[in-house]
């Protein structure tokens, strides 16, 4: 079985985290997952959607399997600059907007400029507005204050900012020495690291993948259509995204949740039972679950046309769309799972 190397997860881990990908900005991360890609001597190309396709020549080529995490995240993107020289903001998936008043903020320009700035309620001052504390905190009710000395629209069209600029807010990334993974964005950097990690360890082992595999990076999973450039021949597809913890969920941070269910319908009956057995057979800390308001990659997929057997795994993750944060065990079952699946 693969061992789980905490410092090398550590340090993939603070490089992917860090590295802004909002949906629909995501080149800069996909060339650094290239370059780990590369370095591990595995052949891949970038695809015309932006996205990433690994292929790997496995011992049996009678079928094609797949596997992917998806590298975008949420963020946000100018609306419109406003006449006192805030910015107007749309959310870029569905972040829980409550959660970004008083977030540090990064602008990037089309020219290549980059400014700072915070996300603000439109009532910021409790001595100013009696509604600071009660004013809703949607997406029309949150503006970005520049740190520029700017007092007009005019004066933020000088700095080359237009609507449709990406807008990227702090990650607050973290691991604990108790091993929890604190950090926005695990939905679904945790997994780009889990495939990460996988690939390193098969390489450094010479390790032989059962099955002929394409493995994806995807790009605009947050709005719904990430995955459906997948090759049309693939038979077999284990999506890895984030697992739900709530409500009368079996799901928690410490295991690999496997998906019956969600928003799009049951996930394939004969491969989803195959990893629960897997599950068991290696001893993984393991849940099944059904996840009342979600999507994944492979409904993306199914719904471009592609004839497979779709599964869903991953690491419980508390707070999705918010503070989200899982545990270190969480991500190893994750990781064992996957190498299961597709390895051993």
């Amino acid at each position: 079985m693969i061992e789980f190397d905490l410092g090398y997860f550590k340090k993939v881990a603070e490089d992917i985290f860090r590295c802004d990908s909002p949906t629909g900005y995501t080149k800069n991360v996909i060339d650094l997952i290239k370059n780990y890609i590369d370095s591990f001597g595995y052949e891949s190309r970038i695809l015309h959607n932006g996205a990433l396709e690994v292929f790997i020549k496995g011992e049996d080529s009678s079928k094609v399997v797949a596997t992917s995490a998806h590298c975008d995240t949420l963020g946000l993107m100018v609306r419109s600059i406003k006449s006192n020289g805030k910015l107007a903001l749309t959310a870029l998936g569905g972040p829980i907007t409550p959660t970004l008043d008083g977030e540090y903020c990064v602008i990037y320009t089309r020219d290549g400029r980059k400014y700072t700035g915070t996300i603000l309620s439109t009532s910021p001052a409790a001595h100013v507005y009696k509604d600071a504390n009660s004013k809703s905190r949607n997406i029309d009710e949150l503006e970005v204050r520049l740190d520029e000395k700017v007092f007009s629209k005019e004066d933020v069209e000088k700095l080359g900012i237009q609507n449709g600029d990406i807008v990227c807010y702090d990650t607050k990334f973290m691991i604990t020495d108790s091993g929890f993974l604190k950090t926005r964005f695990i939905d679904d950097k945790a997994s780009v690291v889990i495939l990460l990690m996988l690939l390193k360890y098969t390489s450094d082992h010479h390790l032989k993948f059962k099955h002929d595999t394409k493995i994806y990076f995807v790009v605009y999973e947050e709005v719904g259509h990430g995955a459906s450039m997948v090759d049309k021949n693939i038979s077999e597809f284990v999506t890895l995204d984030m697992g739900c913890v709530g409500l009368d969920l079996a799901g928690n941070e410490y295991a690999v949740s496997i998906c019956a269910k969600d928003s799009g319908g049951p996930y394939d009956y004969e491969l989803t039972t195959r990893l629960i057995n897997l599950a068991k057979e290696n001893g993984l800390t393991y849940t099944v679950d059904i996840f009342p308001f979600y999507g994944s990659d492979i409904g993306a997929a199914s719904r471009a046309g592609v004839d497979f057997k779709g599964a869903l795994i991953g690491s419980g993750v508390s707070a999705s769309h918010g503070m989200e944060r899982t545990h270190i065990k969480g991500i190893e079952n994750t990781l064992k799972l996957i190498y299961a699946y597709l390895v051993k």
